[in-house]
């Protein structure tokens, strides 16, 4: 499995933007996130460059969670406030608005289950990507390949720590968990039983 990381200036600028604001559980996840989706577009025989566009791959899963960070941190659910500052910042740096919508929708829905997949192969592999490292078709993953990814980019309580930062956002905003979406029922099932699903099934 290939972990080597694209050396461009705007994908160098993704990962230290994330390694300066996100905690480094959510770092080292939102890069396996990356290096899960690649390998799942392999398995399913996709070429980056013809069959779907590895930049923006790589730029949606790197940053999938900035609406955790206090820059990204506003009034909406975080998945829409991450959405929101990768466009901003994308834009800033030149990308064009066709290509920072792309990275916006998958941001936006990557918790958006029968959703995410339909909306292009951009949407799908970034929400499968991520899915994989919560666990998602782990059965696609080698053991070698997973402690290669780990010892790389280890776990370090990433389900805890993803928790505590939406709930924490929520308790100071409880706009931020509109009714039935996945901030909101991860702030109810942390508030009635001190643990959630996502903790209890995490890898």
């Amino acid at each position: 499995m290939d972990l080597e990381l694209p050396g461009d200036e705007l994908a160098r600028d993704a990962v230290a933007l994330v390694w300066r604001d996100t905690s480094k559980p959510i770092a080292n996840h939102s890069v396996r996130s990356f290096l899960f989706a690649r390998m799942i577009a392999e398995h399913q025989g996709l070429r980056a460059g013809h069959d779907y566009d590895g930049e923006l791959v790589f730029l949606s899963c790197v940053l999938h969670d900035i609406g955790l960070t206090d820059a990204g941190n506003g009034e909406q659910r975080f998945e829409v406030d991450g959405a929101d500052r990768a466009a901003t910042w994308l834009t800033e740096r030149g990308l064009d608005a066709a290509r920072v919508d792309t990275v916006w929708e998958a941001i936006a829905l990557h918790t958006s289950i029968g959703i995410a997949h339909r909306r292009g192969p951009v949407c799908a592999l970034t929400q499968a990507g991520i899915g994989m490292d919560f666990g998602k078709n782990a059965e696609l993953l080698s053991g070698t390949d997973a402690e290669r990814v780990h010892t790389a980019y280890p776990r370090l309580e990433l389900s805890r720590t993803l928790v505590d930062e939406i709930t924490a956002q929520i308790t100071a905003r409880p706009e931020k968990a509109p009714d039935y979406s996945m901030p909101a029922m991860l702030h109810q099932e942390r508030l009635v039983s001190g643990i959630t699903a996502l903790e209890r099934r995490s890898p």
